[in-house]
């Protein structure tokens, strides 16, 4: 279907289609909606159609199907007024999420590697300096600090990642060393 040929749909056959969908929906809003999906449809699909005289009816059909779609969703899917269910939603409360968050903090810091871990967990949970943390896992305190910071990195990167949602094929990436890197 060319532009012409749209155009001249739109044109002949808004209004009944509109008044269609009204007398389908009911209201103003939808009947809108229903009447531009279908000429959205028209524009993506219209190709499909090899008779361009069948438009008007290719037009209906597709609004109807469009409102039993709707049908269907809203079936399936019932819309409620907040209103009318919130004594049946869950309490949440400053605990609730203080929980869910320390876990996210927790499952997160479980996945980083021993050796970024350690360090993270001494300084930050068991507030150990760095000369001790370097004492206690023998190794430089200059490598602590390295460690220090690429663990906060990490970190971070799993947690902005929990909070979208987004999925790794593994947990525990590893941490790829440059050739010149004593860390």
């Amino acid at each position: 279907m060319n532009d012409e040929d749209y155009e001249q749909a739109v044109a002949i056959h808004y209004e009944a289609l509109y008044a269609f969908g009204y007398s389908l929906a009911g209201n103003e809003h939808d009947a809108s909606e229903l009447s531009q999906e279908t000429y959205c449809r028209l524009l993506t699909k219209g190709s499909q159609l090899r008779d361009t005289s069948k438009v008007k009816s290719w037009l209906f059909t597709t609004l109807y199907r469009v409102f039993l779609g709707w049908k269907d969703r809203r079936a399936r899917l019932p819309h409620f007024e907040i209103s009318s269910v919130e004594g049946e939603l869950p309490v949440i409360t400053p605990a609730h999420v203080d929980v869910l968050e320390n876990d996210a903090i927790r499952d997160s810091l479980l996945e980083l590697e021993e050796h970024y871990r350690m360090p993270l967990m001494l300084f930050y949970l068991n507030d150990h300096s760095y000369e001790e943390i370097a004492e206690i896992l023998d190794v430089p305190i200059g490598t602590v600090m390295s460690r220090l910071s690429r663990a906060k990195g990490l970190l971070r990167e799993r947690l902005v990642a929990r909070s979208i949602g987004v999925e790794r094929e593994s947990k525990i990436l590893p941490f790829k060393q440059k050739s010149n890197s004593a860390s």
